[in-house]
């Protein structure tokens, strides 16, 4: 049998490879590293992590804990991996990120199924199952080959997004949904300000700390001319803002009757309403900024973001336009891609991309249907959201809440709500696995979990 390709060494890719060999069938692995250096990395080890040590909260009613949780189940190799090199971090799942890399590197290198070869791909196979991997700095040659065969305008080299907000934390009571001067169906929700509430909003934005961009990004700044942070627009003067992103022209508050003196604007991201987009709000603040400063915004006091603003360096595919629920591209159903390329964000999204990817290159070598994962799962509702959403508007998506279905019944307590969420999202996974034959691992609750019941603010 022809081996399947998996192109890129990082979470998915390792992820992607250990799930075919798994099946019993040969991969070829592809990694770069050492022999091409990336920017980012440091050391030529699979499944280096990059940044931070930490795969995000352990406790399966939180978005990440839940992946985790779906993750163990469906046997994955990136969560077992960081199981075993765990490190206390509080509520946290963070790992030894070298024992954590070296573990990674061994298991692939030795399985018998597995050719690991380090080299760069320059061009995508003619032929073949292949899974593309190849993550946030893809190589600028391998780029040029997307570009062929995706067209300009499917790929993207800046992740520059607004925060979105879950629309259940937006006062309501201040917000209003229309659009300008009354045209067409009201979209947008709009969060006034008052002369002096601008004031205060524009000052703490002038003085918010931005976060350093990276050595490799700063080559890349001249990109903020033709996409500004919100932040580099205040420090233009104190009325930019009221003349751009900020316009209250054809807006009326109905509260007072008349035109706000400036106007924030939310645009719906999702079907259901669940999700807000802060137009015209790309920035590079600090986390911790963006919430202390957005939250100054009349309506958005008690905002949950679901996802902050950020400005970096970011190969990402516009995947509503290319891939299918299954990680499929549309137009060639033998090519997969998965992890960042695909517009997810975070380890533990990389590492579920792998899974699908690798699960469904195996799938199809062996003549059966490719899976797609419930809508009600984390895993299943980010590949949804990724392959559906507006491929006009679309920008990479963490895991979270907000792109879950509704529940049947309307929970007012958040915590009691992720719970539910969870309740359902692995039931519905069992219920998924059992009724294809898929083997699932027992879940072992771990120390942060808690039944519904017991859930608190």
């Amino acid at each position: 049998m022809e081996p399947i390709v998996v192109i890129g060494g990082g979470l998915a890719g390792t992820e992607a490879a250990w799930q075919i060999a798994r099946a019993g069938l040969p991969v070829i692995l592809y990694e770069m590293r050492p022999h091409v250096p990336s920017p980012a990395h440091h050391t030529a080890e699979l499944g280096e992590l990059v940044c931070s040590n930490s795969f995000g909260a352990k406790a399966s009613d939180r978005a990440t804990g839940l992946l985790h949780h779906e993750l163990r189940a469906l046997g994955s190799l990136i969560i077992a991996t960081a199981d075993r090199h765990r490190v206390p971090a509080g509520g946290a799942l963070a790992v030894d990120r070298a024992e954590f890399s070296r573990e990674l590197t061994r298991c692939l290198e030795t399985h018998p199924l597995v050719e690991l070869r380090r080299s760069e791909v320059s061009r995508l196979p003619e032929s073949g199952i292949t899974v593309l991997a190849t993550g946030p700095l893809t190589s600028p040659s391998l780029s040029a080959d997307l570009q062929r065969l995706t067209g300009l305008e499917y790929l993207s080299f800046f992740d520059a997004a607004s925060p979105i907000v879950v629309g259940e934390s937006i006062n309501r009571e201040i917000a209003f949904l229309a659009s300008r001067y009354d045209r067409g169906e009201a979209a947008y929700l709009n969060c006034p300000f008052t002369a002096d509430e601008y004031q205060r909003f524009w000052q703490a934005l002038c003085q918010a700390e931005q976060a350093p961009l990276k050595d490799f990004e700063r080559d890349s700044a001249q990109f903020f001319e033709a996409c500004l942070p919100v932040e580099e627009l205040a420090r233009r003067g104190v009325d930019t803002l009221r003349f751009g992103p900020l316009k209250p022209v054809g807006l009326q508050d109905p509260r007072t009757g008349s035109r706000p003196y400036a106007v924030a604007q939310l645009r719906q991201e999702d079907r259901h309403g669940q999700l807000w987009n802060l137009v015209g709000f790309q920035t590079n603040l600090r986390w911790g900024e963006q919430q202390r400063v957005f939250r100054l915004i009349p309506g958005l006091e008690q905002a949950e973001f679901v996802r902050m603003g950020v400005m970096h360096r970011n190969t990402f595919l516009n995947a509503p336009k290319l891939l299918s629920a299954s990680l499929q591209f549309r137009d060639r159903p033998t090519l997969l891609g998965a992890g960042q390329l695909t517009g997810t964000e975070g380890y533990t999204a990389a590492a579920v991309g792998g899974w699908l990817a690798g699960t469904n290159a195996a799938r199809i070598a062996q003549g059966l249907p490719p899976l797609v994962l419930p809508p009600t799962t984390m895993a299943g509702a980010l590949f949804h959201y990724i392959s559906t959403a507006d491929s006009k508007t679309f920008q990479p998506m963490p895991p979270n809440f907000g792109i879950l279905p509704p529940l049947a019944e309307k929970v007012r307590s958040k915590a009691l709500r992720y719970a539910a969420y969870r309740d359902r999202a692995l039931n519905d996974l069992s219920t998924w696995a059992a009724a294809l034959s898929l083997p699932l691992q027992p879940l072992v609750p771990d120390e942060c979990d808690r039944p519904a019941a017991e859930a608190q603010v």
